[in-house]
């Protein structure tokens, strides 16, 4: 599905960054690679939209960047999940849950 763009439901990005920061730090483009890996090519997330939320992220103390090398040798901002980041995934992850269950739900009666 290459050519297949999904659209995110606001907040569902913010799940997905700190689902794959959770596997340990990368920098953004790594990010995007895990999301799109783990969405079996189902999602791509664009520049535009990932590091406006990955500074969101930063800011509200969920991750945490420095600088560091690439595999490729190149300079590049590594991302971390926080223990406050923990907690959040924890919360999103729950209410993520609830949604998508109610969701089908209503679909499985429709």
């Amino acid at each position: 599905m290459p050519d297949v763009k999904t659209e995110l439901l606001q907040g569902t990005l913010d799940l997905l960054i700190l689902r794959s920061l959770e596997l340990g730090p990368t920098h953004g483009f790594g990010v995007s690679l895990a999301i799109r890996r783990f969405s079996r090519e189902a999602l791509q997330v664009e520049q535009g939209s990932l590091y406006p939320a990955l500074y969101r992220l930063e800011a509200e103390g969920w991750i945490r960047s420095e600088w560091g090398v690439s595999d490729n040798n190149r300079k590049a901002k590594f991302y971390h999940l926080t223990a406050t980041g923990r907690k959040q995934l924890r919360l999103e992850t729950e209410n993520w849950e609830r949604v998508s269950s109610a969701i089908n739900f209503v679909l499985g009666h429709a």
